[in-house]
């Protein structure tokens, strides 16, 4: 994570942390460095399990976030902790499930703002991203196009609260 303390810090949460999560981590990255903000965002991601820390992403979602263009395999898996919700702005989850298990990590005075990623999202179609892990590629697209339209948003958000240019 960054030491930036001027930078706003945001941690993105799946189960693992080797599919939703870096794929929304590859994304929002990219969206933001080919908008001009990467210098004051800074973007990390996370599991609420740690069965996978240290591990690279899944080959699959690696392949088809490469096949947009997205970069993720400098990312490893991490477990979030308490001290997460102290340090990060923003803690963002791929579902309900995920946002709950990071709600009890919570100690009732935490600085980070817990939301799930499809709020961000006007009309979304699911408030849910789907985990893809047991299913096929189409699994792997459709999480994509989740964390696009929702990436987008989440840029929004930042220019309008912080007034990132």
């Amino acid at each position: 994570m960054s030491t930036d303390d001027h930078r706003v810090r945001i941690l993105l949460v799946c189960m693992g942390n080797i599919c939703r999560s870096p794929t929304a981590h590859a994304v929002l990255r990219d969206q933001l460095s080919r908008q001009g903000l990467a210098s004051q965002v800074a973007i990390e991601s996370a599991g609420t399990h740690g069965f996978h820390v240290g591990k690279a992403p899944d080959r699959r979602a690696e392949e088809a976030a490469r096949r947009r263009g997205y970069a993720m395999a400098d990312l490893r898996a991490r477990q979030v902790g308490p001290a997460d919700l102290a340090t990060f702005d923003y803690v963002i989850a791929m579902d309900e499930a995920n946002y709950a298990a990071v709600e009890e990590l919570t100690d009732g005075a935490t600085r980070a703002r817990l939301a799930l990623l499809m709020d961000y999202v006007e009309d979304a179609p699911r408030r849910d991203v789907p985990d893809p892990y047991y299913g096929g590629p189409n699994g792997f697209e459709e999480v994509l196009d989740l964390v696009e339209a929702a990436s987008d948003a989440v840029i929004a958000a930042l220019r309008r609260d912080h007034g990132l240019a």
